[in-house]
């Protein structure tokens, strides 16, 4: 089975949707001391327990020389424990990490920062616009800076104002 890589666990292999095909995977630090595997595909990043999470969900991700840190919008953050010196070998994640990077990436088609409560202001809101690979529809969002009140009906219609302004000049 070349199409899915090498030494790519059973597990994942068997919940891949028809076209999935993996684009990097990594050995990890599991918990029990045993082997475990971080997989890429080109529909979502499979964390070593089996779950699937999909890539238009990470909102962003970050290394360290010994640990994965992602938030996934709805849930919260995740971090994965890359194998090192002491928990079994030195193990270069670069591809992993070039791909996590590319295909989150390519799920955004807008980020915007927009100024709340007045236009030189510091804190404000993000609006973007992402889309699933290979799919069609469009998926806003809105994310809230520290301390901004989802209540305030100012906010609200600076949203609504803003989104509407920035569909029509991107057109999505």
């Amino acid at each position: 089975m070349a199409l899915f890589g090498r030494d790519v666990p059973e597990q994942v292999r068997s919940r891949l949707e028809r076209g999935e095909r993996v684009l990097a995977h990594a050995s990890v630090a599991a918990p029990a001391g045993d082997g475990a595997d971080l997989v890429a595909t080109t529909r979502a990043l499979y964390l070593p327990e089996g779950r699937a999470v999909l890539w238009q969900d990470i909102d962003q991700a970050r290394w360290s020389p010994d640990t994965l840190t992602f938030v996934e919008e709805g849930v919260g953050g995740h971090t994965v424990r890359l194998r090192t010196e002491l928990t079994g070998g030195p193990v270069d994640y670069r591809r992993m990490a070039e791909t996590v990077s590319e295909r989150v990436t390519s799920t955004i088609l807008v980020n915007r920062f927009v100024p709340f409560p007045r236009t030189d202001s510091t804190t404000g809101f993000r609006l973007v616009a992402r889309r699933a690979p290979l799919a069609t529809d469009i998926d806003w969002r809105v994310h809230l800076g520290e301390g901004l009140d989802p209540r305030d009906p100012r906010l609200s219609d600076a949203v609504s104002r803003a989104l509407a302004l920035l569909r029509e000049q991107m057109g999505v």
